[in-house]
């Protein structure tokens, strides 16, 4: 990656972008002209960078602080298996998820989250971030291009994980709050999906950048619509549906899921979570039966 990123710095401006696009590199290559200020790159969170969804991890991290119950475990349990064996967000378990997130932080201080936040980070996802994305991220930087996360996680989980991998900033779900505590209802509507794009639209003109320069990274078919925006679509990790339209659309695609990698990402992350060991077993164990 060092080696491309001086190659590239010593090639004029209008080669530096097929230069890219036909190197030999860790990740899916992106273009990458340098120090352009209207250029930028936006990131997907869930299995684009994150492997797993990141709203799990934190559900995780609550439920050993003693935010909520066994039971409620056992259904974040659930979903995150769901997720790992579809390799997909299903809209009915993100819902889930995120009424179970409100319902949960309702009446906690918006400073404590953050904190937690910062915690759960070191705790479950330092280790599950992409290598070969984290590489991606890095590029678009080192070239002097803006860099931020997209995502539908909570606002404050998506700064932490922006701020650790040196990104420039983050655009997440916002939970209200007053008086510096959660009232459990929503700002406007989770960032996912046509809502995602909206977001990036809105930066964009904010911040005065082009998309038909900007790269955009997803495994999601739900981010079609914000990969459809910029100049430079690329595909992580993807979902069938995805897959499907990156083939049409002629989109480049990276699978990081390879080898002995794939085997373990294979593996539910709850499948750890100790007390809902159980519960993950029965969720695969349901799982299969209707498969059957």
């Amino acid at each position: 990656m060092l080696h491309l990123m001086a190659t590239l710095r010593k090639l004029p401006q209008e080669k530096r972008s097929s230069a890219v696009l036909a190197g030999d590199t860790p990740a899916a290559a992106a273009p990458v002209a340098a120090d352009d200020p209207r250029a930028a790159a936006f990131f997907d969170c869930d299995n684009t960078i994150v492997q797993g969804a990141a709203i799990f991890y934190i559900g995780r991290g609550l439920y050993k602080r003693k935010f909520f119950s066994h039971r409620e475990l056992v259904r974040f349990a659930w979903q995150q298996t769901y997720f790992r064996l579809h390799g997909a967000e299903h809209a009915g378990h993100m819902a889930d998820a995120k009424e179970s997130a409100l319902s949960i932080v309702q009446g906690h201080r918006v400073a404590e989250l953050e904190q937690i936040c910062e915690e759960i980070f070191e705790e479950y996802m330092a280790e599950k971030i992409w290598p070969g994305t984290r590489a991606l991220v890095r590029m678009h930087l080192e070239a002097g291009q803006r860099v931020w996360l997209v995502t539908a996680a909570p606002q404050e989980a998506a700064r932490v994980i922006a701020a650790r991998l040196g990104m420039t900033g983050a655009l997440g779900t916002v939970a209200e709050a007053i008086g510096g505590v959660y009232t459990g209802r929503l700002v406007g509507e989770p960032l996912h999906g046509p809502a995602k794009a909206e977001a990036v639209q809105a930066l964009a003109a904010k911040e005065g950048l082009d998309l038909a320069r900007c790269a955009a990274y997803s495994d999601s078919s739900n981010d079609i619509p914000m990969l459809s925006l910029v100049g430079y679509p690329y595909v992580i990790n993807p979902d069938a549906g995805l897959r499907r339209h990156a083939r049409e659309q002629g989109w480049r695609v990276r699978d990081f899921r390879t080898g002995r990698k794939a085997a373990r990402v294979g593996i539910p992350a709850a499948a750890g979570l100790g007390a809902a060991a159980g519960g993950a077993a029965a969720a695969m164990a349901i799982y299969r039966n209707r498969r059957r």
